[in-house]
């Protein structure tokens, strides 16, 4: 099966990328939007993963990996949710910014841009490329 890829936002001071990467990976938790949720679900051992500041930096920091496919939240008290083990790959060389998101032809049509209450989102192949090419890593 193809690679399928990804974003997840996070608020920094709640868990940045620094703290991902000192911990060597981590829970996706505490996602409680259905659709968020359903994306969650669709994410495969091996998908490739933006790791995106929110709130105040608005800025994709790093690339991450899916490490574990979804199962249960512990976290959640109640209802249907679901988390992913996520590992870091690499932090950007230049974090790519929400600015720079919205004013690419190739990439103003990511859910990023277009349902901003998204917190798990799918990037197109296409989108993926530019977003590592505007970052200035490969993988």
């Amino acid at each position: 099966m193809a690679t399928q890829y990804w974003l997840v936002k996070q608020e920094p001071t709640a868990y940045s990328w620094d703290d991902f990467v000192k911990d060597k990976g981590t829970m996706w938790d505490g996602v409680r939007n259905y659709q968020s949720r359903n994306n969650l679900r669709a994410m495969k051992k091996g998908d490739l993963v933006f790791f995106y500041h929110s709130v105040d930096e608005k800025r994709v920091v790093g690339l991450a990996k899916v490490a574990k496919e979804h199962y249960a939240d512990p976290t959640a008290e109640e209802g249907d949710w679901s988390v992913v083990d996520l590992k870091p790959v690499k932090a950007m060389k230049e974090p790519v910014t929400l600015a720079q998101i919205k004013t690419d032809k190739v990439l103003a049509e990511l859910p990023l841009v277009r349902n901003s209450r998204l917190s798990v989102s799918p990037v197109g192949a296409a989108q993926f490329k530019r977003i590592l090419k505007l970052g200035q890593i490969t993988v």
